[in-house]
């Protein structure tokens, strides 16, 4: 296992988060925080792992998500 030594990851993985909330102004209910979040974390942990965002993305609306190992 591996850690950085810097927080750019961290703060690109905040990034998204705050451009929503700048484009929108603020999300709706806690639900769609919720929801956002969840999408974003699987978006990222797929990209981290070299694996095909639009595949995985494929694959988790046919109720079959990507595992990563």
């Amino acid at each position: 296992m591996e850690v950085q030594f810097e927080n750019n990851q961290v703060e690109r993985d905040i990034r998204m988060m705050k451009l929503q909330q700048k484009i929108s102004g603020t999300f709706r209910t806690m639900q769609g925080v919720e929801a956002f979040c969840r999408i974003r974390a699987y978006i990222s942990t797929v990209r981290k792992n070299n694996l095909s965002v639009i595949d995985a993305i494929l694959s988790a609306l046919k109720r079959m998500p990507i595992s990563i190992p």
